[in-house]
């Protein structure tokens, strides 16, 4: 349902109260103009500093427009603006709640306009809530052809798609305005306007609290091991389509993947959305909560809204006990994080959602309830041939023939370092080989390996609560079943 039919719905059914969430507040008006009309009422904003639109007064407090309010007899949608503002005042609260009876009678509605609506207790079973969703492909291809008219361009089809997909998780507003940009640079609606809108985007969305675009070159083929991971997510990648849903094949919800730190979660994230090409978007939990500049759940429901409309979307969510360790200290906070869990269990958008964790104690029991994720994988240290296959990648990536070096001997040697450990190790041998003016040699390798002080023997019992916890509870991320508890044999 739209948000338009959701307004006239409650409306309709006699609700005098309603909250509409929103950070647009010229399309809010709009879309109340276009509802109010359809319930022959007339749609009348109020803002704390114009007072109300039909009178010109009730300026300065909401009580003062509410006074207005009261004068008003005619049947009429009443929008108050910046409504998240103006709900502290005790005595105008009390005078809403009066009016409530009387806004019946005479068929009105008050709409509370805001992108934020901490409602007082005493308001919150008498007012319905709605959220303005950021506008869809056809809502902006609206947008855009109205400007495109007015500059007198009639653009081919097919572009005017693309530059609409590129615009997706912007405000109408926003669109609009990095539309004109990008016609006037690019002197048409071409391939470099479309190139200038998603650059434009992608500065405008920084503004997002907490939300990252991110543009990543990683590959499945670029992560060493987790095979079964790699299985996982292949069998899922067509679920996505028009095919799968004729089949009845259910979307596709994401993914948690638990486990020792360095050994490739955050690396597979960015795989993922690199291989079926979908956008990236990095979800930060802790910064939504730990912001003290918004409010978190004005923070948290925009962060929503542009993932659900640039879908279908991979959200990478690094860290998410960290999230719920901030949420801990803040009450307000935790209620948010609640509306999120409902979120990742009710979400019908194509958001891929890709959690990773460090810390298992970190996590509820809730987060872990089947629902909110498709699968829980635990990602454990390289086994011997993941090992092989991480020196490998990381050779080559360097134009180094791995050919040339005894790799099995060199995993071997490694057998506690995590993939990122590796890594390091073949740019450590790199610089070694620099410095003394030769080329690479396995013997570098072998100094660079010796060198490194594991993760492993740093938080040798982490990892063990780890893979106890996950003995059980989580599939394992990697295909070798033969994985070498290195707590047996210490």
């Amino acid at each position: 349902m739209s948000a338009a039919d959701e307004l006239r719905t409650l409306i309709r059914s006699g609700w005098r109260l309603i909250a509409l969430e929103t950070f647009e507040e010229e399309r809010a008006l709009t879309l109340l103009e276009r509802v109010a009309q359809s319930l022959e009422r007339r749609s009348i904003p109020w803002s704390l500093a114009a007072g109300l639109a039909l009178v010109e007064r009730g300026e300065g407090s909401l009580d003062a427009g509410l006074l207005a309010i009261e004068e008003t007899e005619e049947p009429a949608v009443f929008a108050l603006l910046d409504a998240h503002r103006v709900l502290d005042d005790p005595l105008a609260v009390r005078r809403l709640r009066d009016l409530l009876p009387t806004l019946g009678a005479r068929r009105q509605c008050i709409v509370l306009v805001g992108p934020a609506l901490d409602l007082p207790s005493e308001l919150l079973r008498e007012a319905g809530r709605v959220e303005l969703p950021l506008p869809a492909a056809p809502e902006l291809e609206k947008v855009f052809r109205r400007v495109l008219d007015h500059a007198g361009i009639v653009p081919a089809e097919e572009v005017l798609a693309s530059a609409v997909r590129g615009a997706l998780g912007l405000t109408a507003g926003e669109a609009s305005r990095v539309l004109r940009k990008a016609l006037r640079r690019a002197k048409g609606l071409n391939d470099d306007a479309i190139a200038e809108i998603i650059r434009d985007k992608r500065h405008a969305l920084r503004r997002t609290p907490a939300l990252s675009f991110h543009d990543d070159a990683t590959q499945l083929a670029d992560v060493g091991g987790l095979g079964e991971l790699k299985r996982w997510l292949g069998e899922r990648h067509r679920a996505f389509s028009d095919q799968a849903r004729s089949f009845g094949v259910p979307t596709p919800r994401g993914l948690l993947l638990l486990g020792v730190q360095g050994c490739g979660k955050s690396l597979s994230a960015k795989a993922v959305a690199r291989e079926w090409q979908f956008p990236l978007l990095r979800l930060d939990l802790a910064s939504a909560f730990g912001d003290g500049s918004q409010r978190p759940e004005a923070v948290l429901r925009e962060a929503i809204q542009v993932a659900e409309s640039v879908a279908p979307a991979v959200l990478w969510i690094d860290e998410i006990e960290k999230g719920f360790a901030a949420s801990q200290q803040d009450a307000t906070a935790s209620r948010v994080l609640g509306h999120f869990l409902t979120w990742l269990s009710e979400k019908t958008s194509s958001v891929f959602v890709v959690a990773t964790a460090n810390d298992v104690k970190g996590l509820p029991p809730e987060l872990l309830r089947r629902g909110r994720f498709d699968d829980l994988f635990f990602v454990d240290l390289p086994t011997l041939s993941e090992r092989i296959e991480v020196l490998t990648i990381h050779l080559r990536r360097h134009e180094r023939d791995p050919m040339q070096f005894d790799l099995e001997n060199l995993a071997i040697v490694a057998d506690r370092l995590t993939g990122a450990e590796l890594e390091q190790v073949v740019t450590a041998a790199l610089y070694a080989a620099f410095s003394a003016d030769r080329e690479i040699a396995e013997a570098d390798i072998l100094r660079a390996i010796e060198e490194t002080v594991p993760i492993y023997d740093t938080y040798e019992e982490r990892i063990k609560e780890l893979r106890d916890w996950a003995r059980g509870r989580a599939r394992p991320a990697s295909l070798d079943a033969k994985i070498v508890d290195l707590f047996s044999a210490g």
